[in-house]
């Protein structure tokens, strides 16, 4: 059995799959079907300073290969969390991952400054609107995810800071870079892609938001390309996410650049997936001779 054990930013994990942020509650749901202390970590729903009750529905819906989610945040808030949920979490042995969403610059050193020292990593939601600067996505362009980095940064003392990248912009590379110059520790990336879809007998969006959130199987080529050009461009750990439904996806993503990923919308189709791509991912290296999970990162040789 291969060694499946990565560090991110100082940070042990057991194994590189983590859990990604909206796909898994705070972990509860899932530990009643199996016990989640197998995973390497788990990032929690996006959280906001205040509580959320997210948008209106209907906000999920099927394409091929994707389905489209425009939930809106919907969340208990930051300090029920720290209330109620990180003891629970922390007893799992996983690496904590705090997701965390603001509405102004302000509101990320905040909620960051609340959870300085309790977590693993905080992880920045930078696709929410910047409501003092007319609405635009904080991770669009690179000087507002600069901004934005060094204000969470600034308030985080004890805690690494994972930015996670909109894919809904012109470079990836640049963008990457302006976190790191921000002082990210690490990025992951990718976020979902923005989509519509139809009901053709209404002639409406599906989505009551109209437009959703992308994810699933059917964006893992351009999450993978994404995370290829972002971790050729930054110093900086990045973990990769977008499709992943199986343990070839994981070697994919590591060869790619990868140092650990993150699992989400392959939770719905299957309550088992992360258990199960854990020990596919075991059996690639094994049946490979790969004696060390490491030994795959950032291995990948382009045509020509």
């Amino acid at each position: 059995m291969a060694n499946l054990q990565v560090e991110i930013c100082g940070v042990k994990l057991k194994n590189p799959v983590i859990a990604a942020s909206g796909t898994f509650g705070f972990g509860r749901e899932y530990d009643e079907i199996y016990d989640i202390s197998v995973l390497g970590g788990i990032s929690t729903k996006g959280m906001t300073l205040l509580p959320r009750l997210g948008n209106p529905v209907p906000r999920i819906a099927e394409g091929e290969s994707v389905i489209l989610n425009a939930v809106g945040l919907q969340n208990p808030g930051v300090e029920h969390f720290i209330k109620y949920d990180l003891d629970f979490l922390k007893s799992k042995g996983v690496a904590v991952v705090a997701n965390v969403a603001g509405k102004s610059f302000d509101e990320y050193g905040e909620i960051c400054a609340k959870l300085d020292g309790l977590v693993d990593f905080v992880e920045l939601n930078i696709s929410c609107p910047n409501v003092k600067a007319g609405g635009m996505a904080f991770g669009i362009k690179p000087e507002s995810i600069r901004q934005v980095t060094q204000v969470s940064k600034s308030a985080l003392r004890k805690t690494p800071l994972m930015v996670k990248l909109s894919p809904n912009v012109e470079s990836i590379p640049v963008n990457a870079q302006a976190a790191q110059s921000g002082g990210a520790d690490c990025i992951s990336l990718i976020n979902t892609l923005t989509g519509m879809v139809i009901d053709i007998e209404r002639r409406k969006p599906v989505i009551a938001n109209n437009t959703g959130g992308v994810s699933g199987a059917g964006i893992k080529p351009v999450a993978v390309r994404m995370v290829y050009e972002a971790a050729h461009s930054v110093d900086i750990p990045v973990i990769g996410m977008g499709g992943i439904t199986r343990g070839a996806d994981v070697i994919e993503f590591m060869m790619a650049g990868a140092r650990a990923v993150q699992v989400g919308t392959a939770n719905f189709t299957d309550a088992n997936a992360m258990p199960r791509i854990i020990a596919e991912a075991n059996s690639w290296l094994d049946k490979h001779g790969v004696k060390n999970i490491n030994e795959i990162v950032n291995t990948l040789t382009l045509n020509g």
